[in-house]
């Protein structure tokens, strides 16, 4: 039986474009020249933040996001940034009386963030909290950790293959690939997203995986 859903963050519970149109207005380019370029980075198999180096060469990323939050022009995360079925479905669940837990490749920053938005949700997580990010088994490790179940009565909820299926997979997790954001919408029917165990349009839909693995 299913017991503990674990959900990604970036494009899956929450919207990337906050995040990506405040680089762009930082460095002083259009949001859609930095969009793209993020598309195209990603659809290679890089980096998301090479797109940045792509346009700053020799950017040092890490102190310029230093740099903005010190400017007070960082990271910043409100409801209208959540997907319009993240609460209502992770509230039936809950009350479904599984554990869930969020779990992804963000800053510490950020999981301050999505835990002052008060989520129905048992746990929250970053990569940048735990020193160590997807696609490594280590990751996976801390994700089952959390979701305090063993592997196979886990569900990991994420848009992105490389990142999200194939690696949690590998750990013994059960996937759920969100046809969401880019990336989802971009790997939805491909080779690499088919390994899930099921492939979903929406949140509310995890709640019907319950009654399956029940059965």
């Amino acid at each position: 039986m299913l017991k503990t859903i674990a959900l990604d963050i970036g494009e899956t519970l929450v919207r990337d474009d906050r995040y990506w149109g405040s680089w762009a207005d930082w460095l002083g380019v259009p949001r859609h020249t930095l969009a793209a370029l993020v598309g195209a980075v990603v659809g290679q198999g890089r980096d998301s933040a090479d797109a940045l180096r792509l346009l700053r060469p020799g950017i040092d990323v890490g102190a310029e996001y230093a740099a903005r939050e010190a400017a007070g022009r960082g990271e910043h995360l409100d409801d209208t940034d959540l997907y319009p079925d993240v609460r209502p479905a992770l509230d039936a669940l809950r009350r479904a009386g599984l554990r869930v837990v969020v779990a992804g490749n963000q800053t510490a920053r950020a999981g301050q963030l999505l835990r002052a938005l008060d989520l129905p949700v048992d746990a929250v997580a970053t990569s940048d909290e735990w020193g160590v990010a997807k696609p490594s088994p280590g990751f996976f490790a801390r994700v089952v950790d959390l979701a305090r179940a063993d592997p196979h009565a886990v569900v990991y909820v994420g848009d992105h293959p490389v990142n999200d299926v194939a690696p949690a997979k590998a750990y013994g997790l059960r996937v759920a690939h969100l046809r969401r954001g880019p990336w989802g919408h971009l790997w939805a029917g491909t080779p690499e997203a088919a390994p899930a165990d099921w492939h979903i349009d929406s949140l509310h839909e995890l709640l019907d995986l319950v009654d399956i693995a029940a059965t």
